[in-house]
């Protein structure tokens, strides 16, 4: 039997973590639907953005390397409780699982095409490929496959200089060069009149995967709790500071440099505006540097908050896929109060149906509606949450 050492059973401020993050999430998917400028300016924009805007779009940026990251501490977790072989053929099942539900269901959520003339690869593919991808180099020593994830965070924004050379000579970087780092929002044609658009490449993202899967061995069952929350606290600031020096030194770990602005606050706002498609360097020092020492945080903690995203945390999959379709769902009985008909349903302009560039309301509105569709959530992730605790059944892992 080669099987990593024991851990617990459950780990609270993990779920918590990944419950706080997809509640947070949600609101960036609310802002999508429901913002009236959701469409028309990017909201970390210094010259265009106001400090709530920055705030609200800024903040979302903790979820997704959360979310890949925390994926991998719980395949190491779940290693506690199967050989090698066993869980390389889970986490290779249950990655392609994973891609062909960002296909079928979020694709659908997403667009509300039934004809899916827009496949999107976004967060849960991500996933997918990187669990494939970890189920293959998990019978790999933890020193290699520790190496081998800090080797491409560190290191896969060494193709940002031949990315901009092509793009500077009007080169596109063709379907391969977008699946594996560049992501520019490229459409690429797989049938008539039915096209792919990767939001995520899978090589940066593997990397995250690969480190959270060796962070997991600080939530074993035999490490000493005091060295955990220390090396938590430590790895958490040193991540941020590496982010900062790279920030003011300016030459590596980002497409785009840092330029300073009209005023302290637009220099704050480009400062802080690093690349997410695909995650930089620096993306990924500030985000997780923030979710470690939050790790840190909330393993002390227990209060009603911290109960209540612990719910979401449990049940992350069944989450996701539901809000996309009662977001998608409230914006259509939206669509339909605000006047708009029939010959809106479809717009060049946004790959949304039922969401055309003029919908929309203010910001405050959008905070109302994420609130209303979390609160709507909640019942539905705890019954489902309750299940999944009483029963044993095989699928339950895969949702």
């Amino acid at each position: 039997m080669n099987q990593t050492p024991g851990t617990r059973s459950r780990v609270e401020s993990i779920d918590v973590l990944r419950g706080i993050v997809m509640i947070i999430m949600a609101l960036d998917h609310v802002r999508d639907f429901f913002h009236i400028g959701a469409f028309q300016a990017d909201p970390l924009d210094p010259a265009t953005t106001t400090p709530m805007l920055y705030f609200t779009r800024w903040i979302t940026h903790l979820c997704a390397p959360t979310f890949v990251f925390l994926a991998g501490t719980s395949s190491y977790l779940l290693g506690g409780r199967k050989t090698k072989a066993e869980l390389s053929m889970f986490l290779l099942k249950r990655g392609l699982w994973l891609i062909l539900a960002e296909v079928l269901l979020v694709t659908l959520a997403l667009t509300f095409n039934p004809l899916y003339n827009l496949v999107i690869f976004q967060v849960i593919w991500a996933i997918g490929i990187t669990m494939v991808i970890l189920g293959v180099v998990v019978r790999l020593p933890y020193a290699v496959i520790f190496v081998v994830g800090l080797a491409i965070v560190l290191g896969h924004n060494l193709l940002d200089q031949p990315e901009a050379a092509r793009l500077a000579a009007k080169q596109p970087l063709g379907f391969w060069w977008d699946l594996v780092h560049g992501s520019r929002y490229a459409f690429y044609p797989w049938a008539p009149n039915h096209f792919l658009l990767i939001v995520y490449p899978f090589l940066p993202w593997t990397g995250l995967m690969l480190m959270g899967y060796c962070a997991g061995k600080w939530f074993t069952a035999g490490y000493p709790s005091r060295q955990r929350k220390r090396e938590l606290l430590l790895t958490g600031v040193a991540l941020i500071a590496l982010f900062v020096v790279l920030r003011f030194v300016n030459v590596y770990g980002d497409p785009v440099p840092w330029t300073k602005q009209g005023s302290l606050l637009k220099n704050a706002y480009a400062f802080f505006n690093v690349n997410k498609y695909p995650p930089s360097l620096m993306y990924m020092c500030i985000t997780i540097g923030i979710s470690l020492i939050a790790l840190r945080c909330l393993e002390d903690i227990r209060t009603p908050v911290t109960e209540f995203a612990r719910v979401f945390g449990r049940v992350p999959f069944f989450y996701y896929v539901l809000h996309f379709f009662l977001i998608h769902t409230i914006t259509v009985i939206v669509f339909f109060l605000s006047g708009f008909g029939v010959k809106d349903i479809v717009s060049n302009q946004t790959p949304f149906l039922f969401r055309p560039v003029s919908f929309g309301f203010p910001l405050w509105a959008v905070y109302i509606i994420w609130i209303g569709v979390i609160l709507l959530l909640y019942p539905l992730c705890r019954r489902y949450n309750n299940y999944k605790s009483k029963h044993q059944r095989w699928w339950l892992s895969y949702l």
